[in-house]
């Protein structure tokens, strides 16, 4: 933007963009598909007003996870924002003037679901299952199990186990009992052709495709859907296709979100700003270094020993942003699964690093609504999360579940395990440090273990959070 420019206000038309004072940044992050999708929030007293002219001003959106007045934090797998700070290697976009929030709403009925469980090859009727809609065996468990949640989204599952096996009757199975599938994995562009009915009954005709992943001879379409004309992240589709080019596996969500409420939004350049404030890019005087005694009055201060100089920090590492792409990103919103206005930053890491994307909210940041604060009469109490689950490993009884997952090293950490005859659903949860303690905000690799009431055998783990299926390690 030239500095000649006006600013924008709300009796004129936005021709650029200005910087905003931030408030608070928190972090959360999704690690789905196999890549890695960063997700950060931000409070601040700047933003637009709505455009045009009679428009009624949305209700402030509560983005679940942000706290008011926080200093940066670090999410699982995320780095370290005191120690890398994000430079666009060329001009950002500005995007557009407002954009819509894409809530999950309703509820998924039976059409919908024996829609998708043909495209898998599937016969049978859905059946009610508690929460869930399910198609498969109903008694012994064996076979290809679809499950569908009632409500909205609709995170859905599917598994088939390879053709003559029977993991359930002899020792000769994996460890813990975890099928397996033998011969090469099929190649990309027979893995899409394969998965393409099944997106199709989606209907994600149009979703960005992956399939670069392998899950031994397993090779996963990763798909990530358009909603409202703009590309998502964190809404992704995964179908697994076996070495005979079939789908064995898949997990997503079913029912398109709904447009909701139209939101003033900011730009790229502003965004990138708002993800790198609260640290500068100099290193400087950090804590430590040299204590000298306090003078008696009428003394002079006394001089630090020879040799002494005060710690320095390290300098910060510049990360370049490649380009930035005006989408959608998943967000909890009120305890409910949406897609938010936001920025997605592709990142090119130094070295043989892959890259990734980085997301932040586009919503104008005055639209954002603060977090509750606690009572004057009672202590803050640490919010409990759940956490991603990257993989699993069995004892040799199959009974003893232990899931990894990334998590913060001052946090706790549980599992539990809700079991059916189909699938294991995992679910971590992070109780954060007390707010009196003091904690390096850094993430590592974590293990919980979980006992199950029989062994995993030939049933799917599932993170509970996302529906993903979970792969074994």
């Amino acid at each position: 933007m030239s500095s000649t420019e006006p600013e924008p206000t709300q009796d004129t038309p936005r021709r650029g963009r200005s910087p905003l004072v931030v408030a608070s940044v928190a972090a959360a992050v999704l690690l789905a598909g196999g890549g890695g999708a960063y997700f950060a929030t931000s409070a601040s007293d700047g933003g637009r007003a709505a455009p045009g002219t009679g428009r009624t001003a949305p209700p402030p959106l509560a983005l679940d996870g942000h706290t008011e007045g926080s200093g940066p934090g670090i999410a699982p797998g995320e780095p370290d924002p005191n120690g890398v700070v994000y430079r666009a290697g060329g001009a950002l976009p500005d995007g557009p003037d407002a954009a819509h929030v894409h809530r999950a709403r309703g509820t998924v009925g039976a059409d919908e679901v024996a829609r998708l469980a043909r495209a898998l090859g599937m016969s049978g009727a859905p059946r009610p299952d508690g929460t869930a809609w399910k198609v498969g065996p109903e008694k012994d468990g064996s076979g290809a199990v679809l499950q569908v949640e009632k409500e909205a989204p609709g995170t859905w599952s599917f598994g088939a186990a390879p053709a003559g096996d029977d993991c359930r009757k002899g020792p000769s199975c994996p460890s813990g009992g975890q099928t397996a599938w033998g011969g090469d994995p099929v190649g990309e562009d027979a893995a899409k052709k394969a998965a393409a009915p099944v997106l199709k009954a989606l209907g994600q005709d149009d979703a960005k495709l992956d399939a670069t992943q392998l899950m031994g001879a397993v090779r996963v379409v990763n798909a990530d859907p358009v909603v409202g004309g703009l590309p998502t992240y964190g809404w992704t589709t995964g179908i697994q296709v076996g070495p005979d080019g079939q789908v064995v596996g898949g997990s997503g969500r079913l029912k398109e979100p709904v447009e909701g409420d139209e939101y003033p939004v900011i730009g790229a350049e502003e965004a990138l700003k708002l993800l790198n404030s609260g640290s500068s890019d100099e290193g400087g005087a950090g804590i430590g270094g040299c204590a000298t005694p306090a003078p008696l009055e009428g003394e002079p201060k006394a001089a630090p020993e020879v040799g002494c100089a005060p710690e320095q920090k390290p300098a910060k590492e510049t990360v370049t942003i490649g380009k930035a792409v005006f989408g959608l990103a998943a967000h909890t919103v009120e305890g409910r699964p949406a897609l938010v206005p936001s920025w997605l930053f592709d990142v090119e890491p130094k070295g043989d690093a892959r890259p990734f994307t980085i997301t932040y909210p586009a919503v104008a940041p005055k639209h954002l609504a603060p977090a509750p604060k606690p009572s004057p009469t009672q202590p803050a109490v640490p919010e409990q999360s759940a956490r991603q689950v990257e993989s699993y490993r069995t004892d040799g009884s199959g009974r003893k579940l232990t899931v990894t997952f990334w998590g913060g090293v001052c946090s706790t950490y549980t599992a539990k395990a809700e079991e059916s005859d189909a699938l294991v659903k995992v679910t971590v949860v992070e109780s954060p440090a007390q707010p009196e303690r003091y904690c390096i905000a850094m993430a590592q690799e974590q293990t919980v273990t979980v006992s199950l009431e029989r062994p995993v055998g030939e049933r799917r783990v599932v993170d509970a959070a996302s529906g993903e299926a979970v792969p074994r390690k």
